[in-house]
Protein backbone atom coordinates (compact mmCIF):
# COMPACT_ATOMS: atom_id res chain seq x y z
CA UNK A 1 0.00 0.00 0.00
CA UNK A 2 1.31 3.08 -0.85
CA UNK A 3 2.01 5.92 1.64
CA UNK A 4 -0.48 8.46 -0.54
CA UNK A 5 -3.17 5.68 -0.83
CA UNK A 6 -2.82 5.43 3.22
CA UNK A 7 -2.91 9.13 3.60
CA UNK A 8 -6.02 9.82 2.04
CA UNK A 9 -7.56 6.72 3.78
CA UNK A 10 -7.16 8.18 7.09
CA UNK A 11 -8.45 12.05 5.36
CA UNK A 12 -11.56 10.40 4.42
CA UNK A 13 -12.50 8.10 7.88
CA UNK A 14 -11.72 11.70 9.92
CA UNK A 15 -14.01 13.34 7.30
CA UNK A 16 -16.54 11.13 7.67
CA UNK A 17 -16.47 11.24 11.65
CA UNK A 18 -16.62 15.42 11.78
CA UNK A 19 -19.41 14.93 9.62
CA UNK A 20 -21.20 12.27 12.05
CA UNK A 21 -20.72 14.18 14.82
CA UNK A 22 -21.89 17.62 13.47
CA UNK A 23 -25.65 15.35 12.17
CA UNK A 24 -25.37 13.61 15.74
CA UNK A 25 -25.56 16.58 18.69
CA UNK A 26 -24.27 14.60 21.17
CA UNK A 27 -21.24 14.19 20.17
CA UNK A 28 -18.64 16.33 22.21
CA UNK A 29 -17.30 17.74 19.24
CA UNK A 30 -21.22 19.04 18.05
CA UNK A 31 -21.41 20.76 21.53
CA UNK A 32 -18.28 21.91 22.05
CA UNK A 33 -18.04 25.82 21.42
CA UNK A 34 -15.95 27.54 18.55
CA UNK A 35 -11.92 27.44 20.61
CA UNK A 36 -13.14 25.19 23.23
CA UNK A 37 -12.22 21.01 23.96
CA UNK A 38 -14.60 18.41 23.39
CA UNK A 39 -15.76 17.51 26.94
CA UNK A 40 -15.45 21.05 28.05
CA UNK A 41 -18.79 22.48 27.04
CA UNK A 42 -19.97 22.57 30.55
CA UNK A 43 -19.17 23.50 34.52
CA UNK A 44 -19.06 21.10 36.94
CA UNK A 45 -22.53 21.26 39.26
CA UNK A 46 -22.24 22.61 42.57
CA UNK A 47 -24.06 20.70 44.99
CA UNK A 48 -27.51 21.90 47.06
CA UNK A 49 -26.52 22.77 49.94
CA UNK A 50 -27.48 21.06 52.82
CA UNK A 51 -30.91 21.93 54.58
CA UNK A 52 -30.70 22.52 58.37
CA UNK A 53 -32.08 24.95 60.52
CA UNK A 54 -30.16 27.87 61.31
CA UNK A 55 -30.44 31.15 63.50
CA UNK A 56 -32.79 33.53 62.36
CA UNK A 57 -34.13 31.91 59.92
CA UNK A 58 -38.18 31.01 59.70
CA UNK A 59 -40.10 29.25 56.90
CA UNK A 60 -42.36 31.01 55.32
CA UNK A 61 -44.19 28.22 53.18
CA UNK A 62 -45.26 25.10 54.85
CA UNK A 63 -45.03 22.59 51.94
CA UNK A 64 -48.91 21.92 52.08
CA UNK A 65 -50.82 24.88 51.24
CA UNK A 66 -50.83 28.55 49.93
CA UNK A 67 -51.44 29.66 53.99
CA UNK A 68 -49.49 33.37 54.14
CA UNK A 69 -49.19 33.98 49.55
CA UNK A 70 -52.02 35.14 47.40
CA UNK A 71 -52.02 36.09 44.24
CA UNK A 72 -54.81 38.43 42.06
CA UNK A 73 -55.64 35.02 40.09
CA UNK A 74 -54.89 31.80 42.06
CA UNK A 75 -56.12 29.54 39.27
CA UNK A 76 -52.85 29.86 37.92
CA UNK A 77 -51.01 28.85 41.77
CA UNK A 78 -50.89 25.43 43.39
CA UNK A 79 -48.69 22.71 45.40
CA UNK A 80 -47.41 20.21 44.05
CA UNK A 81 -44.44 18.18 45.44
CA UNK A 82 -44.02 19.81 48.58
CA UNK A 83 -43.36 23.04 46.73
CA UNK A 84 -45.43 25.88 45.21
CA UNK A 85 -46.16 25.36 41.92
CA UNK A 86 -47.32 27.66 38.65
CA UNK A 87 -48.41 26.58 35.46
CA UNK A 88 -49.37 27.68 31.28
CA UNK A 89 -50.95 24.80 29.64
CA UNK A 90 -52.58 24.82 26.48
CA UNK A 91 -55.97 24.83 28.30
CA UNK A 92 -54.73 27.55 30.71
CA UNK A 93 -52.79 30.07 28.83
CA UNK A 94 -51.81 33.44 29.76
CA UNK A 95 -50.41 36.50 28.00
CA UNK A 96 -49.44 38.59 31.03
CA UNK A 97 -47.21 37.82 34.40
CA UNK A 98 -48.43 36.93 37.67
CA UNK A 99 -47.23 37.24 41.13
CA UNK A 100 -47.94 35.46 44.12
CA UNK A 101 -47.40 37.77 46.82
CA UNK A 102 -46.15 36.69 50.29
CA UNK A 103 -48.48 38.10 53.09
CA UNK A 104 -46.25 38.59 55.77
CA UNK A 105 -45.58 42.40 54.97
CA UNK A 106 -42.87 44.60 53.76
CA UNK A 107 -39.58 43.63 53.95
CA UNK A 108 -36.21 46.18 53.83
CA UNK A 109 -32.99 44.19 55.15
CA UNK A 110 -33.17 40.48 55.26
CA UNK A 111 -31.76 37.65 53.85
CA UNK A 112 -33.88 34.83 51.64
CA UNK A 113 -33.04 31.05 51.18
CA UNK A 114 -35.20 29.39 48.48
CA UNK A 115 -34.80 26.38 46.13
CA UNK A 116 -36.38 26.33 42.52
CA UNK A 117 -36.98 24.74 39.07
CA UNK A 118 -38.29 25.56 35.84
CA UNK A 119 -39.48 22.69 33.47
CA UNK A 120 -40.72 23.68 29.95
CA UNK A 121 -39.92 22.71 26.38
CA UNK A 122 -39.64 26.36 25.58
CA UNK A 123 -37.17 28.90 26.17
CA UNK A 124 -38.96 30.69 29.03
CA UNK A 125 -38.75 33.34 31.79
CA UNK A 126 -39.36 33.29 35.57
CA UNK A 127 -38.24 34.33 38.99
CA UNK A 128 -39.50 36.30 41.55
CA UNK A 129 -39.54 40.07 42.87
CA UNK A 130 -38.34 41.58 46.04
CA UNK A 131 -38.41 44.67 47.09
CA UNK A 132 -41.36 45.22 45.35
CA UNK A 133 -44.71 46.78 44.25
CA UNK A 134 -47.93 45.71 43.13
CA UNK A 135 -49.21 48.50 40.75
CA UNK A 136 -51.64 48.90 38.54
CA UNK A 137 -50.04 50.39 34.96
CA UNK A 138 -50.66 48.55 31.16
CA UNK A 139 -52.49 46.04 32.99
CA UNK A 140 -53.87 45.65 36.81
CA UNK A 141 -51.63 44.28 39.44
CA UNK A 142 -48.48 44.44 37.47
CA UNK A 143 -45.33 44.33 39.92
CA UNK A 144 -42.33 46.74 39.79
CA UNK A 145 -39.00 46.84 41.84
CA UNK A 146 -35.65 44.36 42.23
CA UNK A 147 -35.95 41.06 40.71
CA UNK A 148 -34.07 37.61 40.44
CA UNK A 149 -34.81 37.02 36.79
CA UNK A 150 -33.90 33.91 35.00
CA UNK A 151 -34.20 32.34 31.35
CA UNK A 152 -33.61 28.97 30.05
CA UNK A 153 -31.14 28.18 27.02
CA UNK A 154 -29.35 31.46 27.88
CA UNK A 155 -25.48 32.24 28.63
CA UNK A 156 -26.11 34.16 31.94
CA UNK A 157 -29.22 32.37 33.25
CA UNK A 158 -29.66 33.98 35.69
CA UNK A 159 -29.25 38.16 36.87
CA UNK A 160 -30.26 40.99 38.73
CA UNK A 161 -33.29 42.92 37.61
CA UNK A 162 -35.29 45.96 37.77
CA UNK A 163 -38.82 45.12 36.31
CA UNK A 164 -40.31 48.20 34.74
CA UNK A 165 -37.28 50.47 35.45
CA UNK A 166 -33.67 50.37 34.52
CA UNK A 167 -33.80 46.54 33.58
CA UNK A 168 -30.41 44.48 33.84
CA UNK A 169 -28.80 45.44 36.99
CA UNK A 170 -25.98 43.23 36.96
CA UNK A 171 -25.72 39.85 34.54
CA UNK A 172 -24.51 36.61 36.49
CA UNK A 173 -20.97 37.09 37.16
CA UNK A 174 -21.35 40.88 37.56
CA UNK A 175 -20.60 43.30 40.59
CA UNK A 176 -22.33 46.95 39.36
CA UNK A 177 -22.29 49.81 41.38
CA UNK A 178 -24.36 52.62 41.12
CA UNK A 179 -22.91 56.11 42.07
CA UNK A 180 -25.33 59.00 43.34
CA UNK A 181 -25.99 60.34 39.84
CA UNK A 182 -27.20 56.48 38.89
CA UNK A 183 -23.45 55.84 36.99
CA UNK A 184 -22.77 52.29 36.64
CA UNK A 185 -19.89 50.81 37.21
CA UNK A 186 -19.52 47.09 36.59
CA UNK A 187 -16.67 44.62 37.14
CA UNK A 188 -16.81 40.56 36.82
CA UNK A 189 -16.48 38.56 40.05
CA UNK A 190 -13.95 35.80 39.87
CA UNK A 191 -15.78 32.43 39.10
CA UNK A 192 -19.10 33.11 38.45
CA UNK A 193 -18.36 34.53 34.74
CA UNK A 194 -17.66 31.42 33.30
CA UNK A 195 -20.23 28.70 32.29
CA UNK A 196 -22.64 27.98 35.00
CA UNK A 197 -22.49 25.69 37.65
CA UNK A 198 -26.18 24.86 38.27
CA UNK A 199 -29.15 24.01 35.52
CA UNK A 200 -32.61 25.70 35.94
CA UNK A 201 -34.42 22.61 35.20
CA UNK A 202 -32.90 21.19 38.52
CA UNK A 203 -33.41 22.20 42.01
CA UNK A 204 -30.97 24.82 43.08
CA UNK A 205 -30.63 27.21 45.59
CA UNK A 206 -31.10 30.96 45.56
CA UNK A 207 -29.61 32.55 48.90
CA UNK A 208 -30.75 36.66 48.45
CA UNK A 209 -28.58 39.22 51.39
CA UNK A 210 -30.56 42.79 51.14
CA UNK A 211 -28.49 45.33 53.17
CA UNK A 212 -29.35 48.86 52.51
CA UNK A 213 -28.24 49.67 48.79
CA UNK A 214 -25.88 46.18 48.86
CA UNK A 215 -27.84 42.79 47.11
CA UNK A 216 -26.08 39.66 46.70
CA UNK A 217 -27.14 37.22 45.18
CA UNK A 218 -25.71 33.67 45.83
CA UNK A 219 -26.60 30.49 43.69
CA UNK A 220 -25.97 26.81 45.55
CA UNK A 221 -23.06 28.58 47.70
CA UNK A 222 -21.41 30.12 45.05
CA UNK A 223 -22.14 34.39 44.37
CA UNK A 224 -23.49 35.21 40.65
CA UNK A 225 -24.13 38.39 40.96
CA UNK A 226 -23.99 42.04 43.40
CA UNK A 227 -25.08 44.91 43.18
CA UNK A 228 -24.55 48.26 45.58
CA UNK A 229 -27.51 50.74 44.29
CA UNK A 230 -26.60 53.98 45.50
CA UNK A 231 -28.76 56.61 43.10
CA UNK A 232 -31.52 57.51 45.81
CA UNK A 233 -33.90 58.01 42.72
CA UNK A 234 -33.69 54.47 41.88
CA UNK A 235 -32.68 52.55 44.78
CA UNK A 236 -35.65 50.29 46.36
CA UNK A 237 -35.10 49.70 50.24
CA UNK A 238 -38.05 48.00 50.90
CA UNK A 239 -41.44 46.53 49.68
CA UNK A 240 -42.81 43.20 49.31
CA UNK A 241 -41.88 39.58 48.23
CA UNK A 242 -43.43 37.95 44.99
CA UNK A 243 -43.39 34.73 42.60
CA UNK A 244 -43.59 35.43 39.90
CA UNK A 245 -45.09 33.10 36.74
CA UNK A 246 -43.88 35.04 33.24
CA UNK A 247 -46.46 34.97 30.63
CA UNK A 248 -44.86 32.73 27.49
CA UNK A 249 -45.42 29.13 26.39
CA UNK A 250 -46.54 26.13 28.47
CA UNK A 251 -44.24 25.65 31.49
CA UNK A 252 -44.07 24.34 35.35
CA UNK A 253 -42.28 26.57 37.83
CA UNK A 254 -41.54 25.11 41.37
CA UNK A 255 -40.30 27.54 44.55
CA UNK A 256 -39.69 25.40 48.08
CA UNK A 257 -38.12 25.49 51.15
CA UNK A 258 -38.44 29.08 51.19
CA UNK A 259 -37.00 30.91 54.11
CA UNK A 260 -36.79 34.21 56.09
CA UNK A 261 -34.43 36.28 58.01
CA UNK A 262 -34.97 39.83 58.72
CA UNK A 263 -31.64 41.74 59.73
CA UNK A 264 -31.88 44.60 62.01
CA UNK A 265 -29.96 47.72 61.12
CA UNK A 266 -26.44 47.36 61.48
CA UNK A 267 -26.74 43.38 61.14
Amino acid sequence: MSKNFLCYVIAMIAGLWIVSCAEHPGTPLANAAPGEQPGNAAAPVDPLPVLQEEPGFISIFDGKSLEGWKAADMSFWSVEEGAITAKITPEHPTDRNHYLVYQGGVLGDFELKLRHRVLSASDVNCGFQFRSEIFTGKITDDCRGYQVDNNTNTPWLVRLYDEHGRETLAWRGEKTVFDMNGQPTTTKIEGADGPARFRLEDWHEYHLICRGPSLLLNVNGRTVAEVCDNDPKQQDLKGILALQLHSGPPMRIQFKDIRLKRLDAGQ
